[in-house]
């Protein structure tokens, strides 16, 4: 049982998006933290180099003395994927390589396993006043889904019986210093005044600050409550795409130029336009209840969206580390 930030911790991943900042966050608060990486980059922490994550030899070291493993590392959304077998390529890493580092952590004598997974574990939308809790069935769509699904009935499996706990966290959309992709495009497209046909937009969609997760993620390193638990996470306020561009258009000191287009007719031309994974994304509900996190950790998200969307600017969100 974990009790204080006393622990040794390791984080994979640990030049990525979420394992990077974590890491920060750890040694800000005086944590005796280590990353584990495929490449070397400069750090203020012990960095472990491995060729992938099935790397014993590289692991072992790595994990050495450990009492935590955050487990970030993860083939994310692959924009164009030209691979023969998308979904063996997403298994080769995201369940094969979790499985591996999971028993070169037990056999370590590692007592906590934290697994970074996602809510696309739970599916890709939610209906009108609904919202994915935990008690949730998982319903993945895509190739990442289903394979951080995979990936965490192996470990829950894997772990069942021995002296390891446990604790997957699934968050949605994460922003914050860094981010990449549509949100990225989002942040560049409102700061340029570019006219958006999305002023008439209603969805509901949960997103979360970086800060926000890993603030929830260092909860879960300390709190006994976590043991064997899944935790959903968000920032705890459901945003239309209209009020997230607003509130970005605020958080930027720029004006958004939003087109109220009525929902019927930019779904029509989305879909005439063969871009129904942007339809989706844009026009429909994605929304998490986090009561369940809250409750069992006695843990609230620190930042609004407000407050995250503001310092992801005054960091310049489209920069990448």
């Amino acid at each position: 049982m974990i009790k204080s930030l006393n622990s040794k911790v390791l984080v994979t991943g640990s030049n990525g998006f979420v394992g990077h900042r974590l890491s920060e966050m750890l040694l800000e608060n005086g944590v005796d933290v280590s990353g584990y990486s495929r490449r070397a980059y400069a750090a203020n922490y012990p960095v472990f180099i491995g060729a992938d994550l099935c790397d014993r030899a590289g692991l072992e070291p790595a994990l050495k003395d450990m009492d935590v493993v955050v487990h970030a590392a993860a083939r994310a959304h692959v924009m164009n994927d030209k691979s023969c077998s998308p979904i063996d390529e997403y298994r080769k890493v995201n369940v094969e390589g979790s499985i591996a580092v999971a028993q070169a952590a037990l056999d370590a004598g590692v007592k906590r396993f934290i697994y970074i997974s996602s809510i696309k574990v739970n599916g890709e939308f939610t209906s009108d006043g609904d919202a994915f809790s935990n008690t949730s069935n998982a319903k993945p769509e895509d190739e990442y889904g289903i394979s951080k699904y995979e990936a965490e009935l192996a470990l829950k499996e894997l772990a069942q019986g021995s002296g390891m706990e446990v604790v997957i966290i699934r968050p949605p959309l994460v922003y914050g210093k860094g981010v990449k992709g549509n949100f990225a495009n989002l942040l560049k497209i409102v700061k340029k005044g570019i006219p958006l046909p999305l002023g008439a937009v209603h969805n509901k969609r949960s997103l979360v600050f970086l800060e926000n997760l890993t603030d929830l993620i260092i909860n879960c390193i300390t709190n006994p409550a976590a043991a064997n638990q899944t935790f959903l996470v968000s920032d705890g306020e459901d945003l239309s795409t209209t009020e997230l561009l607003t509130e970005i258009s605020v958080a930027t000191e720029t004006k958004a130029r939003l087109v109220p287009v009525p929902h019927g007719l930019l779904k029509f031309f989305l879909r005439v336009l063969g871009k129904k994974g942007i339809e989706q994304k844009l026009l429909s509900n994605l929304q998490v209840d986090i009561t369940h996190t809250k409750e069992t950790l006695n843990w609230k998200p620190p930042y609004s969206v407000s407050d995250g969307l503001q310092r992801c600017s005054l960091n310049n969100g489209c920069n990448h580390d």
